[in-house]
């Protein structure tokens, strides 16, 4: 212990690297040295509070640098950092909680004072008291003086017997003179008491303070060690929780913004799918209607072109059988010259056969 606070003293005067050799590269600081106080870097090192005082922690172990402080305020927030303040909490929490528990022994303390009230003996009692004191006295008397005969008659048994018995009286006379001085005593105590000044206990520190007592020790009570020390604990708590706290509610706050986003994201891709889905079935639509009217012209086409066809067909039909009948008709005509033409070479032969005869 003595030799690291003497360390720390020479590091404080001379520096940390006064052993470095000047060929030597001097080791660069890191807050993450576990020579550093944590408690120290994240706030203050409460050894530090309570110097020569009846809450006294001692020296502390570990080393106080304020450039390795710096460097700790000047690193980004990280798990490593939010470790180093649970610890100053967990240190805080413990002491303030044994303060609180010193705080409520004080109070319950002086409700006890309060409350209590010790026995006290009425006139009367005492007094009868007082005359048993004197009897009592009276017969010590009387039986001192029998033990005294007794034993100059030489009866050493009954004096021993009679001494005996003076000693109970004895004890006896004595439990009544305490009862009625502490009588006394108790109405003394709480006459002094009801003229005392009325009790408090600190609501910070738990030392007793009197009501009204004078500015000057009420100033030097605050000013104190232990009560500024206890003072900058909760304060540095309750700050070190208030960040926590804001950090959590900026936290929470980017998290429903950034949920918004998402949600608005979302429904910014849900409202494209819609719209791509409705074109997508404006499309569909569309290319059923001209499909419907591309095979509406194709039926049309075709009923025309087989009504067409169908016309050609009875018009071709109609041709050959016109060319047909024609042809039948100039087949009879032909038959018919043919069978004239044929008769009448028939005639023109027998015609020309009776010439020549003749």
């Amino acid at each position: 212990m003595a030799a690291a606070a003497a360390a720390a003293l020479l590091d404080e005067l001379m520096g940390r690297n006064r052993n470095v050799l000047p060929n030597e590269k001097p080791k660069e600081l890191n807050w993450e040295d576990p020579e550093f106080c944590k408690l120290y870097l994240v706030k203050f090192c409460p050894h530090d509070l309570f110097v020569n005082t009846r809450a006294d922690l001692g020296a502390c172990v570990h080393v106080h640098d304020d450039e390795a402080r710096d460097l700790f305020e000047k690193a980004p927030y990280s798990y490593r950092k939010q470790q180093y303040e649970d610890e100053f909490i967990r240190f805080c929490q413990s002491m303030l909680s044994e303060v609180e528990r010193k705080i409520v022994k004080g109070k319950q303390r002086l409700a006890l004072i309060g409350k209590t009230e010790a026995p006290t003996l009425t006139p009367a009692q005492t007094q009868r008291n007082e005359e048993q004191i004197a009897l009592l006295t009276e017969k010590i008397n009387k039986l001192v003086e029998e033990a005294e005969q007794s034993g100059i008659q030489g009866n050493v048994e009954q004096a021993q017997g009679l001494m005996r018995l003076c000693d109970q009286l004895k004890e006896e006379r004595e439990t009544l003179r305490k009862s009625n001085d502490n009588s006394h005593y108790n109405q003394t105590a709480e006459l002094a008491a009801a003229q005392e000044k009325q009790m408090e206990v600190c609501d910070v520190c738990g030392a007793f303070l009197i009501v009204g007592d004078a500015q000057q020790r009420i100033d030097d009570h605050l000013m104190g060690k232990q009560h500024v020390g206890y003072a900058r604990l909760k304060s540095a708590l309750q700050e070190i929780m208030a960040k926590r706290e804001k950090a959590r509610d900026e936290k929470e706050q980017r998290r429903d913004e950034d949920r918004k986003q998402r949600a608005r994201v979302n429904e910014e891709i849900e409202r494209k799918r819609r719209e791509t889905e409705r074109e997508r079935d404006r499309d569909r639509d569309r290319e059923k209607r001209r499909r419907r009217d591309d095979d509406k012209v194709r039926h049309d086409f075709h009923s025309r072109n087989a009504s067409h066809q169908s016309r050609s067909r009875s018009r071709d039909r109609h041709e050959r059988h016109r060319e047909d009948e024609n042809h039948r008709r100039h087949n009879r005509d032909k038959g018919s010259r043919d069978h004239r033409n044929s008769n009448n070479y028939g005639r023109r032969r027998r015609r020309s056969r009776s010439r020549s005869h003749k």
